[in-house]
């Protein structure tokens, strides 16, 4: 009687049967598997492209006023997704954000008015490195601060830049700001594009460029860091992570992100006033970063069309119940505050959180 063992051996051996050491066949890669093979850097280069295609469809078919519109959305979204960078990602909490779109209005408007030869690409990037000037004086000022007093600190800053204009009248125009033209439509497009939807265009170009730099650093290497920072900073800095540096640069890069996104402001808008930039606005940068969702870049967007479009709503109900101006002025705040505190109440994490907690049920369900 044989044993086990060699029973096994002859039924392996047997013709037809495949041998013991046979490798399965090779699985052909889904879709997904080949799209998350991308390099980083092209996989959110190529989503941007997607998502600027996706907003010339729109301005194809919409008006001046639209487009005016969704330019204001893709600055906005550009100034809070940098802001989602600092706050999300490296856990500093700031309230001088405003600042820095105001820093890159103003350099705009100035570069607008003596520089007027220089092309558009050149003054945004002169922004930036702008804005990365006072990204690096502010951050190295801060670095060692944490919770309230930093907060504190980037306080001064959004309350006290924009007295600069007063004590700098002729060069900043006072409490009038600065008013410029810029170019609409080059030639070869006029009759096809309006000068709004031109410039619709040209800040989403520059917003997707930012918003793919930005996606860039959160999943690569300096995002792990910061957000090792964000949960704790100890026990980063016992892991051989520069606390300080890691927490400069990530001020650095959304101070650009926020430059830059007063700098198409200043272009879209022709203006760049005190006024436009005051605490108020840093405070609603930041509840719109609640609001959309702390800790991934699609939360900016719905924060972005929250502001932006709440406000006109808002707008259009005072004038439609005969409002005085003051409540005119104040109910887009008040109607802000209660979807803010809605949304909290009913989506902890944010409206992004909501609908990822949405997507996770319907998977869940599908049959398998």
């Amino acid at each position: 009687m044989s044993s086990p063992i060699r029973q096994c051996a002859e039924r392996a051996s047997a013709p037809g049967s495949a041998p013991a050491s046979a490798s399965p066949k090779p699985v052909a890669a889904s879709p997904g598997d080949r799209w998350r093979g991308l390099p980083s850097p092209l996989r959110h280069l190529l989503l941007a492209a997607l998502g600027l295609a996706a907003v010339t469809a729109l301005l194809l078919v919409t008006g001046d006023l639209t487009a005016l519109r969704v330019a204001a959305v893709g600055y906005t979204m550009l100034a809070i997704a940098g802001l989602q960078l600092l706050v999300g990602g490296s856990g500093q909490v700031s309230l001088g954000h405003g600042a820095f779109m105001m820093i890159g209005a103003y350099a705009m408007a100035l570069l607008v008015l003596y520089q007027p030869m220089l092309p558009l690409a050149a003054n945004l990037l002169i922004i930036v490195a702008l804005s990365v000037v006072a990204g690096i004086a502010v951050g190295a000022a801060t670095a060692r601060l944490h919770g309230p007093y930093l907060a504190g600190a980037t306080l001064i800053l959004a309350v006290g830049l924009p007295g600069l204009t007063h004590r700098y009248h002729d060069l900043l125009g006072g409490s009038n700001g600065l008013v410029i033209r810029t170019a609409g439509a080059p030639p070869l497009l006029q009759g096809l594009v309006s000068d709004s939807e031109w410039k619709a265009l040209v800040v989403w170009t520059a917003v997707v460029i930012g918003l793919a730099a930005l996606a860039t650093v959160s999943t690569g290497r300096l995002g792990r860091r910061m957000r090792a920072i964000r949960d704790d900073e100890t026990a980063a800095a016992m892991a051989g992570i520069p606390v300080g540096a890691t927490k400069v640069v990530a001020f650095v890069i959304a101070s650009a992100a926020g430059g830059l996104a007063g700098g198409l402001q200043a272009y879209v808008l022709g203006t760049a006033t005190p006024s436009t930039f005051t605490l108020a606005l840093s405070l609603t940068l930041l509840a719109g970063l609640v609001l959309g969702g702390i800790g991934s870049l699609w939360g900016a967007l719905w924060a972005s069309v929250a502001i932006v479009y709440l406000e006109l709503w808002a707008s259009d109900l005072a004038r439609a119940l005969d409002l005085s101006r003051d409540a005119e002025n104040n109910l887009p705040i008040v109607f802000f505050g209660v979807v803010i505190i809605l949304v909290l109440r009913f989506w902890p994490l944010g409206v992004h959180g909501a609908l990822q907690r949405v997507t996770i049920r319907l998977r869940s369900r599908e049959p398998r």
